[in-house]
């Protein structure tokens, strides 16, 4: 399968816009953690050897996106993160939450981006001329490295929240329903940063078990 192309950049290049940004989440269906965006402006004439290796993050390893994010993260003319955590997910809602943190990430951008290329989403928010890209993570490169981004950043902050919260195995499934999350989550019950309306969660907190 051909991985993602410039031909979205190449489109509002043609109209005469330079700042491009391409933007993507990580961690919309785990029982924890927060839900994080990446917003990201790659230079227009940008070349080198490693963008070939450049996909949805869901399709690399974890070395291959660490690796790219830290030549990611240099060469762009700039990049924002945004992180919206567990409880704020309760409150709003995952969309919403989803959206929030894009929206935080592109306002990190400097200078201010001209045009926004989104991963399936759009953002009413964000007065600035966008577009939604149906599966954008696996067909523009913009999106696929925001999604590179975003990915490793919220990896690293799952093994952070292992150490503060040791027993779940955050550093291993990252916060997915995997068995072995569900069985200590059996065991141990929720902690701080379980997403309380997420199920089989919400099921433990009221006593109902999984």
């Amino acid at each position: 399968m051909p991985g993602p192309t410039f031909t979205e950049e190449r489109a509002q290049w043609a109209r005469g816009l330079h700042r491009i940004a391409g933007i993507d989440e990580a961690g919309r269906g785990p029982l924890a953690g927060p839900v994080v965006a990446a917003a990201i402006m790659l230079p227009p004439k940008l070349r080198r050897d490693w963008l070939s290796q450049v996909a949805d993050s869901k399709l690399l390893t974890a070395p291959r996106r660490e690796y790219l994010y830290e030549r990611l993260t240099v060469a762009a003319v700039s990049f924002g993160i945004g992180v919206i955590d567990s409880r704020t997910i309760d409150v709003v809602g995952i969309s919403k939450a989803t959206r929030l943190a894009m929206k935080t990430a592109v306002k990190q951008l400097k200078p201010p981006p001209e045009f926004l290329l989104i991963d399936y989403f759009k953002l009413p928010e964000v007065r600035l001329p966008q577009k939604g890209v149906v599966d954008g993570d696996s067909l523009c490169i913009s999106i696929a490295c925001a999604s590179i981004i975003a990915k490793v950043t919220r990896d690293r902050l799952m093994v952070d929240f292992d150490r503060t919260y040791p027993g779940y195995g955050f550093a291993d499934h990252k916060g997915y329903g995997t068995a072995q999350h569900l069985e200590c989550l059996r065991r141990l019950g929720a902690c701080p940063i379980h997403r309380r309306s997420f199920q089989p969660v919400k099921d433990v907190c009221s006593g109902d078990g999984l």
